[in-house]
Order: C-alpha cells, then structure tokens, then sequence
C-alpha cells in the first residue's frame, strides 16, 4: 500500500492551481496551470491513500476502477504500472479525469472525518504522463474473428465499445452525423473545460488499432437502420440523449431564447477554426441561463469568453447545502452540493429558486427581457410562484439548459421497431440487447441523461455483450455496476 501513515502526515487535499481568471478569459485553453504542476504535491496526496480492506471508491466509481492499486504505484514512482492498471478498467481516463464529478472521491473512506483523496487528480496525472512517456500505444488483436459490429455515435460510450471490440478481434466501424469525432466530448464541452487533443490522440490511437471511422453520416436518413443491421453482424446505438427539455413559458416564441446545446456547439467549431454564419453569441448581451448543472456552467463560461454584459444563472430549486449532513447525503452516497465550477469563480451572478413566469418581448418578437419569481414548493411537492416577488430582468440572449429528455428514437422506431420505454429511452435487457435481434445500445440513449463515466462503463459493459453475442462466450471485462445498472434503466 502507499505510506500507511501518509493520511496522517498529509491531512489536506492539495489541487493544481487554475491560471488567473483574468488571463484565462482571454483564450480557450484549457483552465488548469499546466505548468504549474507539482510532482511532490501528487506524491504526498497518493500516500494519503489507506488501502482500505472494503475500498468503497471501488463502489463509487462505475467502471470499478483500481484506485488503490494505481495510488500505490504513483506513490512508489511507477508511472508504467499505474497507467496499466488504470486503463484495465478505463478506456479513456483523460476524458473522466477532466468532466467526471468524481463520485469516487464521495465514497472515499478517508472522506469520513477528513478531506478526501485527490483521486480525479491523480488519475489525470496518471494518463497524461504516460502519453508524455510514449506508454500508450495501439493495442492490436492477435485474431479476426470475421465479425463485423457498426457503432452509431462516436461520444464517450461508442469509443469505448469500439475499442473493447476491435481489441477482440472484431471489424468495427463508427458511424458519426457530425463531421468531427467524440460526440458531446467535442461539441458539447468546452475546450477550457477539455482540451480537444484528448479526443483527437485517441482516435488516432483507435485508428491504428483497426477501427474504422465515417464522418458526416446521418444513420436513419443516409443509410437506413435495416440497411445498416444488413451489413453488419451486430449494431450498437451510442447516439446519446439528444432532445432537450423546453420551457413553454409565455413568449417562448420570441427571437432569442436558444437550447444550451446548439449555442455551445457553435462556440466548439468557432474554437476550432470554423467559420459560423449567424453565429449564437453572447457579445455585448445580458445573458440568461435557465438551470444550474454543468451544461449551464459551460454556458456561463462560454458567455464571459464571449464578452457578455451580464449572465445570470437560474436555478429552480433552493440552494444545495456546501457540505454533506450525516442523515439525507450519508457516505458513501455522492452528496449534491452547491458547487463553484470554475466558471463560477470567473463571473456571473446566480439565482435559486428561480421560476420563469414570462419571457418579454418586442412587436417584432426580439426578446427584451424575463419576467421570474421566486419558487414556491406547494405540499403536494409541486412548484408554484411566491406571491409578490414576481421582478423583470433585462434579457438579450436566453439560454435553456435543463437537461436532455432521451435519444432520437423516431427513424429507429419507424425503420426496425424498437421498443421505447416510458421515460424515453431506447428499451433493453440486462445484456444491452433491444427487442431488435442483433442491435444493442449503450450509453444516454439507454439509460438516460448521465455521466461520462457512466457512458465509458457502458460501453465497455456492451462491448462484452456483443461478443458473448457474436463468439458465444466472451474475456472482455465489463464493469458489473454497469451490467447491473441495466436492469434499472
């Protein structure tokens, strides 16, 4: 184990420093002080690992990672055996040690009466001094099986189902309607939230392993779901929960009032070097953002880099408490907390209990303003207005970020009849099978709007499922909280 008395020693938690909110609101680069980084501090924090007989960070994290196995390691100096140990349970630990919320960090046992391990930390640290090194290199199968597999969607869970799958032998081919690959990895996160060479080395890497790549190919308009089952052995849908939920307030209708996600896509291909024409920008406008999850925080930060007036932050529900009570959020449960992104920290103003009675406007339909009041949670548990605190607020641009509905699932129900559930989603079995023989799905567009971590473990999980398929039995490993998890989605 790491040094046993290393909690001891080192009771607080010590994280990189961020650059300087004024410099860092000048560019799009990636907000961390990558020079800053402190060899000795990440030392000190992985001694602080106990190695607990019951290490309930296994518990927290989806994809079961070996968390004290590859602390220990860090700690002993062994940057090649940790990163090995990390990626046996972990596709992509550049992309969760960036965007994941860290449930791990939650469950830690240390976190009971002190702060927790900085495990999203180390494992970032983990992968980016192996890409330094040269230790990640193509992993290629020793076998063709003869089977071909189509992955739809190239986000967090297509990638990591199609390089389980390649790695075993398999002909994949991702299929992405976007021109550019990794999904929300790409579109949807801001590059000073992850930098886009992460998604960019990884499917180079792929590329080398044999997976297969098409771009700008819409499946259910250009290639049919039936033509597509036709052509492969074995379909897996990773298309994600792509429809937004809206707000039919009085005059949603007025010109102005944007879902989260497109804005935030223009903003990644304008970072990226394209050219948008009418671009959704938030320069030299009051801002509005309607919820207050992470998509509305990279809104925020997207609208300060863009030079807004103002931005404000609605959040419907009261304030989150900033630590965890011993009876509603006990550990090991991932607590909901308020938390100050990094965003946050650059600006803004945010409101809870925030309800929007009215979006104002002009003749023309430009949009002038919004009309909020302030919450009130009736007894039977449903949401009213407070009588008397209705205020209007100036509003040139207002963004809707209250999360995703579910996947498109039209041309898939029309095409090939796949089953929906109630909530949405696309329906399956506890093997990531539809009613639809040889199509799967993983990721969003079966369980829902949730994390990265959680589509990595997916993905991973249905790899497996697809092989057992395709082989009749299958050594892929899957994380079980994955397998499991599929019977409650």
């Amino acid at each position: 184990m790491a040094d046993p008395k290393g909690f001891l020693h080192h009771r607080e938690r010590e994280l990189p420093t961020n650059r300087p909110v004024p410099v860092r609101l000048l560019d799009w680069k990636y907000v961390k002080d990558e020079l800053a980084k402190d060899p000795e501090a990440l030392h000190r924090q992985a001694s602080r690992c106990m190695d607990c007989g019951i290490p309930f960070c296994h518990q927290g994290c989806p994809l079961g990672n070996l968390i004290p196995e590859w602390n220990d390691l860090v700690w002993r100096g062994h940057d090649k055996e940790a990163i090995d140990r990390l990626h046996a349970t972990n596709n992509f630990p550049e992309f969760t040690g960036r965007v994941c919320p860290a449930p791990c960090e939650s469950s830690c046992v240390l976190g009971i009466n002190q702060p927790a391990v900085t495990i999203k930390n180390i494992e970032v640290s983990i992968i980016d001094a192996a890409f330094e090194h040269g230790f990640v290199e193509p992993v290629l199968s020793h076998r063709q099986t003869g089977r071909t597999v189509a992955v739809v969607g190239s986000g967090p869970a297509g990638l990591a189902a199609a390089q389980q799958l390649t790695r075993a032998g398999h002909t994949v081919a991702v299929f992405e309607k976007d021109d550019r690959l990794g999904g929300l990895l790409t579109y949807g996160i801001p590059d000073f939230k992850m930098e886009k060479i992460h998604v960019e080395r990884r499917v180079e890497q792929m590329t080398a392993e044999g997976t297969r790549f098409r771009t700008g190919v819409h499946i259910g308009t250009d290639i049919s779901w039936d033509e597509l089952r036709a052509r492969y052995d074995a379909v897996l849908v990773a298309t994600g929960a792509s429809i937004p939920r809206d707000l039919p307030a009085p005059g949603r209708h007025h010109k102005g009032i944007h879902f989260a996600m497109p804005y935030l896509t223009q903003a990644n291909r304008v970072s990226a070097g394209d050219v948008v024409e009418n671009q959704i920008t938030a320069k030299d406008k009051h801002v509005i953002i309607i919820g207050g999850g992470d998509t509305g925080s990279d809104c925020l930060g997207t609208a300060l880099r863009q030079g807004a007036k103002s931005v404000t932050t609605f959040a419907i529900g009261a304030k989150p408490p900033t630590q965890r009570d011993g009876w509603s959020q006990p550990w090991p449960t991932h607590p909901l907390l308020h938390e100050v992104t990094t965003s946050h920290e650059e600006g803004g103003t945010r409101a809870f209990l925030a309800n929007t009675v009215e979006f104002l406007g002009d003749e023309d339909h430009r949009l002038l303003g919004i009309r909020v009041a302030k919450t009130q949670v009736m007894p039977d548990g449903s949401r009213g207005n407070a009588w008397g605190t209705e205020q209007v607020l100036p509003a040139d641009l207002v963004l809707l970020s209250m999360g995703f509905l579910g996947p498109e699932t039209d041309a898939l129900v029309r095409q090939v009849g796949t089953e929906v559930t109630p909530r949405g989603t696309i329906a399956r079995d506890d093997g990531f099978a539809t009613n639809v023989e040889g199509l799967f799905v993983a990721g969003d567009a079966g369980r829902g709007q949730s994390l990265v971590v959680w589509a990595i473990a997916e993905g991973r999980a249905a790899a497996a499922a697809i092989d057992a398929y395709l082989m009749g039995t299958t050594e892929l490993p899957a994380p079980i909280t994955a397998r499991t998890a599929s019977l409650r989605a």
